[in-house]
Parts: C-alpha cells; structure tokens; sequence
C-alpha cells in the first residue's frame, strides 16, 4: 500500500524526538568514559551498541555525519515519500533479525517486486527473449561459481564469462556488476562473488530504512557531528580523540567504511597494518541513483515496477517505477559509467536519465518530469562509495578486517564473508564485532567451539 502524506509525516514527527537526531552532536557534553566506544553510527555501530547496551555495558557511539544511518539514509524533505537515498532492502527475511526489529518499532515491512521487466528499444521484450535472457544469467552465473571451484587463481570474473551470450552480453554484466555490485565484472573476484549468499528474498520498509536505523538507534547514546581522528590502544585501554574531547575505554568497535579506513581519514597508534592492508583491497564499489517526479504515470508502469533494457554496454541503468504508488521513479546507474557519470555532477545525471527514459518511451516522460534529486556516495566525505568489493585475489581480505586486534574491532559490512554490500551483513558484523568485545573485556564468557559435523555447506550464488 502507498505511505500517505499524512502518515509520512506522522512518522517523522514520532522520530524527530529521539535522542541523538539534532543536526550536530548532543547538546550535553559527551561521556568522557565508557566501557565500550563504537565510531560510526550505520547499521554496524547500531547492532554493536545495541548488544553491548543489552549486556548492561556502557556504551557511546560517536559519528561523523550529522545524521544516523551511514549508508542507510532516509530523505524525508525533498518528495511527498520517503526516498531512500542509499540502500533500500533487506535480505533472507526468514533468519534476519531486522524484520523482527521493524515490526516491533512499528514499520511496515513488505517484500520486493520479483524479478524486472525488459525493454528492448521502444518494446517490452517477448517471452522467448526473456528466457533466453534469463538463460545466459544462469549461464554466467555457472561459470563464475565452477571458477571459484576449480582451485585455480583468483580471477576477474569477466574474464570467465561464457563468449557467446550474444545479445545479452551487456545486460549480463550490468546484472551482475553494477547493479548487483557497484562495479564492472573485470574489477570483481570470482571467489568474492561465488561466495556470496542468495539475496533474491528481499524485502523493504515502507517508512524506509534510514527511518528503520533511527527506530532501532533510539534508547543509544550518539555524539553526531563527532568523527574519531586518532584512536590508541594497548590491548589494555582505548582512547579516541575527537573534537569534543577524549573519550576513555576498555575497547573499541570501528564500523566505518573500507574506504574511509583505507584513506586514513582515522589514525591509529599502534597502527593495524594487516587489517588496513585488507581494506585498500575491499574498495567500495559506485551505485548512484536518480530520482524523478513523473506525475500521470506516462511510463505506464506498476508501482514499484523494477525495469532494465537489453544493452551492448554497461552504460545503462535500472528503473524502479512509480515507488510506494507514488509518482516517484528511481534510476539507478553504478559501475564505471556510474562513477564518470556520478563525477560530472547532478545536472549531468538528470541529463543522463532523460536521455535514457526517451530512448525507452519517448520524449513525452521527460516532459512530465516536475522533480528530481541525485545521490552521490562517492563524494561523501564520511562514506566515500556504495558497497565493498573484493578485487581479484582480494577474497581472503574480509576474513583479514575481521580479525581483532587485542581489544580494537572492526566491524562493518566489508568484513562479512557472505553478506558483504547487504545492510544485513552490516548488522551481523555489528553484533559479533560486540560479542567478541564483551569477550574482551570480561562481560561474556568464552564462546563453545562449534560442534563437528560432516554436512556439507549449501551452495548459493
């Protein structure tokens, strides 16, 4: 069902009181102690915060950006809906704990729309087109997981791609690069992505996910506006200098992007050498998107119809129509044509979109156009890119962040094996990345070792 105006901005105001939401830090002076610090406030830091809450922990979260969410980011001002400006699904809702968590705060959870159209020129494609579409992604798909199967290097996974998918060569590897990923197939490790879990189950959240992030941040203490400069540790202690002052603990989570770690942007004495080493070969992909008021629905479209086009190159894009019934249309573009193209700026992207709607369907849905918004991740200074991915030979480097080093964590999406780039992953690492700091510190008893079993482990692509 479409979110009306009125319970939009019901929602809004239901959260505009939760503590930590001003547009910079806390109005008090932040703890100056805690037992725990976490430094970033997305789905990772949340999760951690939350567990460690949970076990009667002090805790503090201290973020960059003046928002919560990282790289789940609700806009609620530009449109007459929610615009989820970075991710917008969730996955697995069977086993994910976050489903759970948004009914319980409230939110209207539902699932994605299965599967796209395709547009091929100025026609939806033919049944028969369809199949053979659908044949060459499976196709491709096989040869990326017998690549990671056969023992040999680490590959580009273009480099293994099937010669003769024809027509569907470009459409092939937009789905599974850009889209999928945030980058072309030749930047992409067979091993990363054979390994990573099924995400076709993926559901969303009608008020968004950044609203979701907020809900669950709500009984959390968070410093906006408070970025970590140096963090020093000694296994024993932790400090994390930042503009409001030090702040003094006994361990320390850090959930901020590969990039971020990779840039330095946060200095750590001792520095964690191995770990940053694993974080320049996770760089994060480009996945942009274009936002589009088109009253009238001239696409004629369902709502939150997802659309892609046969293409002979990745210069191409994918369209969600018409999104909680409303006029609202997303273009989604990422890959290298993303990142040129995120580059050159906002006007350069509403150009694109046009250009792109009116190959499609003609000129008259750029006529409609009333509205529009672009996001550019890469250019986030707190962010600096969409979703982490292993280059080739780079697979082993999630395993690598993982590793604790004394009483410093990492945690974060790019250091989930299976879930990497997925806000679930995100969450997962959060909640381990706190259990082993509450290990640490003496609040949880060492973990079993895990039983033997000769199962063996479900494939999944």
């Amino acid at each position: 069902m479409p979110i009306t105006r009125r319970e939009f901005l019901a929602a809004s105001a239901a959260i505009a009181g939760v503590p930590g939401l001003e547009s910079g830090a806390w109005a008090a002076p932040i703890p100056r102690q805690a037992d725990i610090v976490v430094i970033g406030a997305g789905a990772a830091g949340i999760a951690a915060a939350r567990r460690i809450q949970a076990a009667n922990r002090t805790v503090i979260i201290v973020e960059a950006d003046s928002r919560l969410g990282g790289r789940c980011w609700t806009d609620g001002g530009t449109f007459d809906v929610p615009f989820d400006r970075g991710a917008r699904w969730l996955h697995n809702p069977e086993t994910n704990p976050m489903a759970r968590l948004a009914r319980s705060a409230g939110l209207d959870i539902s699932a994605a729309p299965l599967g796209q159209k395709i547009r091929i020129g100025r026609r939806f494609a033919r049944a028969g087109e369809t199949e053979q579409f659908l044949a060459a992604l499976v196709r491709a798909n096989r040869a990326i997981d017998d690549a990671a199967r056969g023992g040999k290097a680490d590959v580009a996974c273009e480099s293994v791609l099937p010669k003769d998918l024809g027509d569907w060569a470009g459409t092939t590897e937009f789905v599974l690069g850009a889209n999928a990923v945030g980058k072309d197939l030749g930047e992409v490790s067979v091993m990363d992505k054979a390994r990573a879990q099924d995400r076709m189950a993926a559901i969303g959240c009608r008020q968004g996910l950044g609203a979701l992030m907020t809900r669950l941040a709500a009984p959390l203490p968070v410093a906006l506006s408070t970025p970590a400069h140096q963090v020093i540790w000694n296994n024993r202690e932790v400090s994390v200098e930042t503009p409001a002052g030090r702040i003094a603990a006994r361990a320390a989570i850090v959930t901020v992007s590969s990039n971020v770690l990779a840039a330095g942007n946060i200095r750590f004495t001792p520095e964690p050498k191995r770990q940053l080493d694993a974080a320049a070969r996770l760089s994060l992909g480009s996945y942009d998107r274009i936002a589009l008021v088109l009253p009238g629905n001239p696409l004629a479209l369902a709502h939150d119809e997802a659309l892609i086009e046969q293409s002979n190159s990745t210069r191409t894009a994918l369209l969600s129509a018409n999104v909680g019934g409303s006029s609202l249309c997303l273009i989604d573009v990422g890959g290298s044509f993303g990142r040129d193209l995120s580059s050159q700026g906002e006007a350069a992207m509403v150009a694109f979109a046009q250009e792109w709607l009116t190959k499609l369907f003609g000129s008259d849905p750029v006529l409609a156009v009333k509205k529009s918004s672009v996001t550019r991740w890469n250019a986030s200074p707190h962010i600096l890119g969409a979703m982490s991915v292993a280059a080739p030979g780079g697979e082993p480097s999630r395993k690598i962040l993982a590793e604790p080093g004394g009483n410093l964590f990492l945690a974060g999406e790019a250091t989930h094996e299976t879930l990497w780039g997925t806000v679930d992953g995100a969450w997962e690492s959060g909640e381990r990345a706190a259990e082993a700091a509450l290990r640490k510190i003496g609040a949880l008893g060492q973990p079993s070792p895990p039983a033997r079993t000769t199962a063996k482990r479900r494939r999944t692509r």
